[in-house]
């Protein structure tokens, strides 16, 4: 299998957190169940990384979510702009002026897709972060179920 760090936390999502099915209560036990399925020791200890930075940074962001304002223009890096192409700048700014991201999740939905070691990402990669990064965002509920829908359906029901 040539899975990546997407496709690793894609099943994580799937499987365990938009399922009846419960998350093993140990790292030790979801790592081998990720392994049976297929996936490479390499990509599954990148995905456990990349989720237990996320929740670091979701904690430390929140302390700053009081003192950002809701209207900001992003401007991207040279090093952002590589990875984070015109199309993707563009889907997150609709995301953003739809209600669905903040300042504060557009911001950790940026940082999260810096950190997956790739040259590109794809529009339907970062719908992926985006759903991870609202999934744990008290508050965001609503933004959230928005989210899944665009991913699973294509768009939301009343985001035009």
């Amino acid at each position: 299998m040539n899975e990546n760090l997407i496709d690793v936390l894609i099943y994580i999502y799937e499987n365990y957190m938009d399922s009846e099915e419960s998350v093993p209560m140990d790292q030790v036990t979801l790592e081998e169940e990720l392994l049976q399925a297929g996936f490479q020791q390499g990509e599954v200890s990148k995905a456990f990384n990349w989720l237990d930075e996320l929740a670091w940074r979701q904690g430390s962001m929140l302390d700053h979510a009081a003192d950002s304002p809701n209207h900001t223009v992003r401007i991207y890096s040279d090093r952002e702009q590589q990875k984070i192409d015109l199309e993707i700048q563009g889907l997150l700014l609709t995301l953003e002026q739809s209600g669905i991201l903040d300042p504060v999740s557009r911001e950790l939905v940026i940082e999260r897709c810096m950190a997956i070691e790739t040259e590109e990402l794809s529009t339907d990669d970062v719908k992926w972060v985006v759903l991870l990064v609202l999934l744990n965002r008290p508050g965001q509920e609503n933004a959230f179920a928005l989210m899944e829908e665009l991913v699973y359906n294509g768009e939301p029901p009343y985001l035009h």
